[in-house]
């Protein structure tokens, strides 16, 4: 039975959901191959062993813990080589990481160090005979490409959202261990973290999200989206790249090909015409809402449900239905 590795991301001493997302599908791939464990990894400033526990309880039999101050911040050098000395010790059948900015950085220093391939940016993952066969967005996410994948280790990085931190409750062994490089003597020391709005749901963690594009007509109609998003509780607000640059809104709310790359549960598109740009960064997203009042708008062909009309007048109407269905739940 062969184990399986998962890096957990962490943040100000708080676990990220993409994180737990890791480790699930570390969990889902060693029990479809025999069994076999879940070691994950998780680096962090003093404190952070607090964590284990919840760790364990998403499928992981060992949690190794590396806390240093030296990591309040992510540090590139210390934790690839830290992950790559784990992953090489450890005869792993497959090690997972997330595609999110820092898995991005992360993820690729990894398996250089290691000298084997990465599947980048996976959106699903199976077993075949010795081999790991994954789904990988290309051109775009006009095409998705499916890679078989041999060899050990395999390492894979995921498309947050792509698959849903689901618990599987275990009471891990933790082991504290030392960074691989002192953090102190790395050639780049991390000294600040500059943090956009922390009051809002992050996009790489909401599972639901609530788009707006040009449709919007000004910039203070972006009110109706985020009223939509208040009502669900549990929403983000994103933006097309065009409303972005016209400074309707911040950068780090942009969504496509140029911003974050996203699977929430439930994506509605509120006045977005769907240029590919755009649909490179949602269209992997489980559930995709259109409103538009183009009915040959590109976004209604890749939605699962398309409503014609103008966006003003049909996003109050639906931000009540929301409201009444969560007051009666």
């Amino acid at each position: 039975m062969a184990n399986t590795f998962a890096f957990v991301e962490s943040r100000s001493g708080e676990l990220r959901r993409v994180g737990l997302e890791a480790v699930t599908a570390a969990r889902r791939l060693a029990d479809a191959t025999g069994g076999g464990e879940v070691h994950a990894l998780v680096m962090g400033a003093p404190g952070i062993s607090a964590k284990a526990e919840m760790i364990g309880a998403y499928g992981a039999d060992v949690v190794e813990v590396v806390e240093h101050a030296g990591l309040a911040l992510y540090s590139p050098e210390v934790v690839a080589a830290t992950a790559a000395a784990r992953i090489g010790d450890g005869s792993y059948r497959a090690a997972f990481f997330s595609a999110s900015a820092q898995g991005k950085d992360l993820a690729p220093r990894v398996a250089a160090k290691l000298g084997v391939s990465l599947g980048a940016d996976v959106t699903a993952f199976e077993t075949s005979g010795d081999a790991i066969v994954v789904r990988h967005p290309v051109n775009t996410g006009k095409v998705i490409a499916t890679l078989s994948i041999t060899g050990t280790p395999v390492l894979l990085s995921l498309r947050p959202g792509s698959v849903t931190a689901e618990r599987a409750p275990r009471t891990p062994r933790v082991a504290t261990i030392a960074p691989a490089i002192d953090p102190a003597a790395a050639r780049v020391v991390p000294r600040e973290l500059l943090a956009g709005n922390t009051a809002k749901l992050d996009l790489g963690e909401a599972p639901v999200i609530v788009s707006g594009g040009r449709g919007l007509r000004a910039p203070e109609n972006f009110k109706l989206v985020e009223d939509l998003a208040a009502a669900f509780g549990n929403a983000a607000v994103g933006a097309t790249r065009a409303v972005t640059d016209d400074g309707w809104r911040p950068h780090t709310d942009q969504i496509g090909q140029t911003g974050r790359l996203v699977s929430p549960d439930l994506y509605i598109a509120c006045g977005i015409s769907g240029a590919i740009q755009h649909l490179a960064g949602m269209r992997t997203s489980k559930t995709i809402v259109a409103i538009n009042k183009d009915r040959e708008a590109p976004i209604f062909k890749i939605a699962d449900y398309g409503v014609v009309g103008d966006v003003l007048e049909i996003l109050p109407v639906l931000t009540e239905a929301v409201r009444k269905a969560k007051q009666s739940h």
